[in-house]
């Protein structure tokens, strides 16, 4: 048995508060502040608010309380859509550029945008790593507003340097990300990562039950993964660790099933076929979700249904910038299994944390966290031993990222102090 440990969290444990940011922000900022929280001209650049990634769904999800804040805010696109701009709900989609990441025409972009809004201050904000940026055209941008990921220890160089600019205000979007830039020497304020109302217990979707969208035994006991399979040098979703330590724990429980929320193959990502056979899962035990609704996106109303159909969401890896499946889950009443590092720790409110050892990233020069197989394996079984229909703890837990909540307490105050 190895060191998994069981996590209980009181209401003292919630993320941060409004009178707490408050006094972060003043300090951040003693003057060239904003407009007042309103009537800046965003440009926010990150994923297209209708892809299916992480991005895109924070995206969707800000983007329209900006300009119901009094913001005029358009999307910069570097995932999702190319060769001519869009509209989305009547919010202004441009597309992304010929550069891997879009910076060639990030610059570009953003002045287009301030010119057809001239009474509005201009601001470019992005939800994205921010070691990408390279385009020397950046520098001419008076006010950047970097919403950042961080998952490794401590934090990487080239998120330091990017944070370090005179022109950008740093946002992380979890606690450890905070303390992460703090011991750096990086004033950051915070931000989390929210979620819609959706996401709340859901037994079924037009009478169709979450075990048989899975196409799984009602009785059976559900460990779910939902991890992008995007990239493979380092695996950051620890595949190999999280399929052989259900393996393991398979082997003793007939009834246990695992069932992958992603592509079996992604882009540049693992071969999921070829890792559950060589941990010797049998084909019958591990389900994947349909490819094509997972590639063209699901209806976010589908994802509820699922998560409250498991037992159990497996989401260890190597380190999460924020890691939004975690408290999707548990706003469904579905505990977690994850490590006990980066933004995983302070996420997971009542589930299982997994003790790590180190892995050096060559490429961001700074420390992931792979989470032990044995300690998978125990926590498993520990789930497997305290199932619950509803955890009502986690639910609780889950409450304070909802997404008005969290525009409220967190952005509404940035807004009115970024340069």
């Amino acid at each position: 048995m190895g060191n998994a440990r069981n996590r209980k969290r009181g209401s003292d444990r919630i993320a941060g508060s409004r009178s707490e940011l408050l006094d972060s922000v003043r300090v951040r900022t003693s003057d060239g502040t904003g407009d007042a929280g309103t009537g800046r001209a965003i440009c926010w650049y990150s994923n297209a608010p209708f892809t299916a990634t992480g991005y895109g769904q924070q995206t969707a999800q800000i983007v329209p309380r900006l300009n119901a804040a009094g913001h005029k805010t358009a999307v910069a696109a570097n995932y999702g859509i190319e060769g001519a701009p869009t509209q989305w709900h009547g919010i202004e989609i441009y597309p992304k550029g010929l550069s891997n990441y879009s910076d060639d025409v990030l610059t570009a972009h953003y002045l287009e945008w301030a010119h057809r809004n001239p009474k509005h201050k201009p601001l470019l904000a992005t939800l994205y790593d921010v070691w990408v940026f390279k385009s020397p055209a950046l520098d001419s941008v008076p006010s950047i507003m970097s919403w950042v990921p961080v998952d490794h220890t401590p934090c990487p160089p080239e998120v330091l340097a990017w944070c370090q600019r005179k022109n950008v205000t740093t946002v992380a979007m979890s606690r450890f990300g905070q303390t992460m830039f703090h011991k750096a020497g990086v004033d950051a304020l915070y931000a989390p990562h929210g979620i819609e109302k959706v996401f709340k217990p859901a037994k079924d979707i037009q009478g169709v039950t979450g075990r048989k969208i899975m196409g799984i035994p009602e009785d059976a006991f559900v460990v779910m993964m939902n991890s992008a399979n995007k990239g493979n040098n380092p695996p950051r979703k620890a595949f190999g660790e999280n399929l052989l330590g259900f393996a393991m724990f398979a082997k003793n429980h007939p009834d246990a099933y695992l069932y992958l929320h992603c592509e079996q193959q992604g882009a540049m990502g693992v071969n999921l076929p070829a890792l559950a056979k060589a941990c010797g899962i049998p084909d019958d035990r591990i389900v994947f979700a349909d490819q094509y609704a997972v590639r063209n996106g699901m209806p976010q109303e589908v994802l509820p249904v699922l998560y409250s159909a498991a037992d159990v969401l497996l989401a260890c890896s190597f380190g999460e910038g924020f890691g939004i499946p975690v408290v999707e889950a548990q706003a469904c009443g579905t505990r977690c299994i994850t490590t006990g590092d980066t933004a995983q720790k302070e996420l997971n409110g009542h589930g299982w944390t997994v003790e790590t050892q180190p892995f050096w990233d060559v490429t961001q020069k700074a420390w992931f966290h792979i989470p032990l197989i044995r300690d998978i394996t125990a926590a498993l079984e520990m789930a497997y031993n305290d199932r619950k229909t509803v955890c009502e703890d986690s639910i609780t837990f889950a409450s304070q990222y909802d997404a008005d909540h969290v525009f409220r307490t967190y952005w509404e105050p940035i807004m009115a102090v970024v340069p």
